[in-house]
């Protein structure tokens, strides 16, 4: 199905199961224990061996020798696997770097061998045995160092966000200069880590020359095909299957180490081998969001018309990679007829900066919803109607090209509305709760929608159950509900008669899950292939498919009434479709915009910060399932309050290491850390983005909340913060005297 010109109405309208709160379907295989984890396949692979992986101890340099021999010779070790005796290796296309070390060492923790034996135990004992010889060579690990002499450079992150090296309209400069308001600050965003709960993990089992995976993976067909190049066997010859993703915020969207080695492995040791990489290899010989060094140029007329805005960023990765694009959302976020955005690339020997929840506009809007608030404190503008003055309704790069949908000013009026805005002191540091110094902030929240083809296949059986087969992952999102209710929709029966089935290569290839185009690229997928399904269903019936009303699992047209299971009473049904885009995404910029408000307790004693309560206002299309679709937006706003005010992977700059490279370390928000989080989704249908009329909610809900945090604490303390994240240690000695 090509989706070209905007939806009409269509059977998703009636909304009787779509748009309405529905338990997750998977949630008692959850909670029950008995939804299997890529680590968890013990029926499936009864007699699996353990890999364990040895990594790089040195970030840049070569490995001269290996010494084998003792752990060879440990209790119960299988197989010993290294670069030198795997053969030849490719290297996967969304792969920055190798994802098996040898000759060459490329950052630390870079993968260098992998011990098989039969227990864990064993596998982890023999790894400590193996003794490699390094020659270290000199490496690039400053990146205020390395940014000075960085080219510009563009970047797509491959999830929505994309910029060009520099982008220039009108005349930038000479507009600043004759700005009579001016804004020039510069800000800071460290290295994230994805912290996931579940660890990269993976089985693998050969049968002859026909490979089997079971895996942790976000995008099942791009995996499969990464690892038949790294491997240089035919895509035909892999099933790649990832039914059940303990969490993956982007880090689980390629092909990693595990599975390369458990591959590996497992053809070494001739049994099939489970290795999952242990926590604290996961920061370093993974992926991470990389650090940001942003400058960000205000001017304004005296009553706050934007009329220059620039934002420039740099960013750091291996040779071969792409820089963070935190500056896609400044160019079509607020208007300013003179603009200049531009991308800056350091090479690095770090490890892989790649995609990380809402990749380009996380860090991006951390720095300009600062600026925001900067410049209406200059103005002496309250910052929601500085935000309001500056709204647009079209492109501001090509005026002529409309917004689908876009209802900010909404979202950050009734936003001020819940949230009590209209109480907030604009005067910073005057409000106090005993020993607290109270605050309020609120930044604009952004993310694009990404169109992406998606495919399905659904069957109806003689018993009137629906079947959906698709490699659509669940990464704990709800893919498995949402795809049930738009099937139950479509074919007219409760979700509850639908079954889904997601995760395998052997199913068509879906959208998969990232850059929040998971749930309307692959809902959409699924409404093509049961259109399919109802022209089948109509034919076997002798009815009309245009005017035939599937519901309450019967079919009818005009004055006939039929069974839905009717229809495959003669045999099952199957259908397979996917859905195609062309045109509207290009004639029309389709995004989704939020707001988000916050309250802070800053201890005027000791510093700390304590978030106390936050409300997002979201206008993101048709909301598929109210209540997965706000437990998304929940957690994308804990992870905005992680990296507001601890989250920070610690470069060591002497060895080329994120030093903290564990939970212990890394500090994440906890229960405690988290109060009460409201919730609004405003009533919307965009039928320019699919027959959905859904965008989506899982960055959003990220996008923005760093900066309202930093505004509250700067309005509960009056001591501004450009380094993120704001540690205590940052505004202590400059709080308001305590009385």
């Amino acid at each position: 199905m090509k989706f070209d010109t905007p939806a009409t109405t269509n059977p998703i309208d009636r909304m009787k199961v779509v748009g309405r709160a529905h338990d997750r379907i998977d949630g008692p295989l959850k909670t029950t224990g008995q939804a299997p984890y890529a680590y968890e396949f013990y029926r499936e692979v009864p007699n699996a061996a353990y890999g364990y992986v040895v990594g790089s101890a040195i970030a840049k340099g070569r490995i001269r020798s290996m010494s084998l021999n003792e752990a060879r010779a440990a209790p119960g070790v299988l197989a010993i696997v290294t670069a030198a005796d795997a053969g030849k290796l490719g290297k996967g296309k969304y792969n920055t770097a190798k994802l098996f070390a040898g000759p060459a060492v490329d950052h630390y923790h870079q993968a260098v061998a992998v011990v098989v034996a039969e227990t864990f135990e064993q596998a982890r004992a023999a790894a400590g045995l193996i003794r490699v010889d390094y020659q270290r060579a000199t490496g690039r690990f400053d990146l205020d160092q390395e940014i000075k002499t960085a080219p510009l450079h563009g970047g797509n992150s491959g999830e929505g966000s994309e910029s060009p090296p520099e982008h220039r309209v009108g005349k930038f400069e000479a507009a600043f200069a004759a700005a009579p308001v001016k804004l020039d600050q510069r800000y800071t965003t460290p290295d994230h880590s994805h912290a996931m709960m579940e660890p990269f993990a993976s089985i693998a089992s050969w049968t002859g020359d026909a490979l089997t995976v079971w895996t942790s993976n976000q995008m099942i067909d791009w995996g499969r095909t990464d690892l038949a190049t790294t491997l240089g066997i035919p895509k035909e010859k892999i099933t790649f299957m990832s039914p059940y993703v303990g969490g993956g915020f982007g880090g689980k969207l390629f092909l990693r180490t595990d599975a390369v080695l458990a591959a590996l492995g497992a053809r070494a040791a001739k049994r099939p081998v489970k290795l999952a990489l242990q926590r604290p290899l996961i920061a370093n010989n993974t992926t991470h969001r990389p650090a940001t060094r942003q400058r960000i140029r205000i001017g304004t007329t005296r009553d706050g018309t934007i009329t220059a805005i620039a934002h420039e960023s740099g960013s750091g990765d291996l040779p071969g990679g792409g820089p963070e694009t935190a500056v896609n959302q400044t160019e079509l976020l607020y208007a300013g007829a003179n603009r200049l955005t531009s991308l800056r690339l350091a090479v690095m020997d770090l490890p892989e900066g790649n995609a990380m929840r809402a990749p380009g506009e996380a860090p991006g809007m951390m720095a300009l919803e600062i600026a925001m608030d900067e410049m209406a404190e200059q103005l002496g503008m309250d910052p929601i109607a500085f935000r309001v003055k500056n709204d647009t309704q079209v492109d501001p790069k090509d005026p002529k090209r409309h917004f689908s949908q876009r209802q900010l000013v909404r979202c950050l009026e009734e936003g001020a509305q819940r949230f009590g805005w209209s109480k907030r002191n604009p005067k910073p540091g005057q409000v106090r709760d005993g020993r607290w110094l109270v605050g309020m902030g609120v930044a604009s929240s952004f993310r694009n929608h990404m169109n992406m083809p998606s495919g399905a296949r659904v069957r109806l059986r003689r018993d009137g159950v629906v079947t959906v087969e698709t490699d659509m992952t669940d990464i704990g999102t709800g893919s498995y509900t949402i795809l049930a209710q738009t099937a139950a929709e479509m074919m007219g029966v409760p979700a509850e008669a639908v079954v889904v089935k997601l995760g395998s290569s052997a199913y068509p290839v879906s959208a998969g899950s990232g850059g929040q185009f998971g749930a309307a690229n692959s809902t959409a997928g699924v409404y093509a292939a049961c259109v399919k399904l109802r022209e089948q269903v109509a034919q076997r019936l002798g009815v009309n498919s245009v005017d035939a009303v599937f519901e309450g699992g019967k079919v009818r047209s005009g004055n006939r009434t039929a069974d839905l299971r009717q229809a495959a009473s003669a045999g099952e049904l199957v259908a397979e479709d996917k859905i195609e885009f062309d045109k509207l995404d290009k004639s029309y910029q389709i995004s989704t915009f939020g707001s988000h408000f916050v309250e802070v307790g800053v201890d005027a004693y000791t510093g700390a910060t304590r978030v106390r309560r936050m409300l997002a206002v979201c206008a993101a299309g048709r909301i598929i399932n109210p209540k997965s679709a706000r437990s998304q937006m929940i957690g994308a706003m804990t992870m905005g309050v992680g990296s507001a005010l601890m989250e920070a992977l610690e470069v060591d700059k002497r060895f080329g290491l994120f030093i903290n490279h564990d939970l212990a370390g890394y500090e994440v928000p906890v229960h405690a850390d988290i109060p009460h989080q409201e919730v609004v989704f405003l009533d919307e249908a965009d039928d320019k983005a699919n027959p959905m009329k859904a965008k989506g909610v899982g960055e959003l809900g990220l996008c923005g909340v760093g900066g309202a945090v930093a505004n509250a604490v700067y309005n509960a303390t009056g001591v501004r913060i450009r380094d993120y994240p704001l540690t205590l240690d940052k505004h202590l000695e400059r709080l308001p005297a305590i009385a």
